[in-house]
């Protein structure tokens, strides 16, 4: 009997799951079979879209790396994104822990302006980052790109982080401290080890904000060399009204790889974080 409603049990998980993964997993089949069909047979109403009836083509990925600048937008996005995380981990976990760890007047506040600062949306603050952008000279640069995006990965990764310092022992640091280790000997050695779930759910959290974040990169570049994916592959494969649907979709799905290989690996330390950390301040 226990066996029989266990495998019951099973049964309904899995009748839930499937349609949920059938769901989330159907744009990137789409986007497969559209990036392999040849464009006779894509443009064709009478044939099926589910799947391929001609023959397996190549030509649109292709195009999009002899025709267009993909190659060098993948590596602007790449070391973009790359930076933009090493900025944000190095600010972030220095504002939490400053946050969490010393008592000064308005503190409780100034964590709230923190998370509010987040919540403001983009559209707000290109006009104004536009200015300082060019008056720093770097518009039109990656450059832009490596300066605006903490803007919006910075806030939430200290209030993310915030939550997570709190669960660390206070006796852990003040036992460094009585060693004779300084503050910064302390946070290196003692908190971030011990925070490294935090750290890599704050990594993932800026890393995949900056890989497809799309208005500052339209807003803050206009040559071709200098554009990341988000904007390059959107730029160059519309025009007008005509859409290289082929090469659009293979450049979606090439785009799409590197965050879905990270959520791979880092899925551990990404729940763990969320879990043990954001919810707790």
């Amino acid at each position: 009997m226990k066996r029989l409603h266990r495998d019951f049990g099973k049964f309904m998980l899995y009748l839930i799951v499937i349609p949920y993964l059938v769901f989330l997993l159907f744009p990137f089949y789409w986007a497969t079979i559209s990036s392999l069909k040849t464009n006779k047979e894509m443009y064709d109403l009478s044939t099926n879209p589910l799947w391929i009836r001609e023959r397996v083509t190549f030509e649109h990925y292709a195009y999009l790396f002899n025709r267009t600048l993909f190659p060098k937008w993948f590596l602007n996005t790449t070391v973009v994104a790359s930076l933009v995380t090493v900025i944000t981990l190095s600010i972030a976990s220095l504002a939490a822990y400053g946050i969490t760890r010393f008592r000064f007047r308005g503190r409780a506040a100034f964590a709230i302006c923190v998370f509010v600062a987040y919540l403001i949306p983009p559209t707000i603050l290109f006009i104004p980052l536009y200015q300082v952008l060019r008056f720093l000279g770097i518009i039109d640069t990656i450059w832009s790109l490596i300066v605006a995006y903490p803007t919006f990965t910075v806030p939430f990764c200290t209030w993310l982080l915030m939550g997570y310092f709190k669960t660390i022992p206070l006796e852990l640091e003040e036992a460094a401290l009585v060693d004779g280790a300084t503050r910064l000997q302390t946070l290196i050695r003692v908190v971030l080890p011990l925070a490294l779930p935090g750290l890599m759910t704050a990594a993932i959290f800026a890393f995949t904000l900056s890989w497809s974040h799309f208005l500052y990169a339209v807003a803050f570049i206009s040559t071709s060399p200098q554009k990341p994916l988000s904007a390059g592959v959107v730029s160059e494969l519309v025009r007008g009204d005509v859409f290289y649907w082929g090469s659009l979709m293979g450049g979606a799905l090439l785009s799409s790889a590197p965050i879905v290989v990270l959520y791979s690996f880092m899925t551990k330390y990404f729940i763990k974080g969320l879990t043990g950390g954001a919810t707790k301040y």
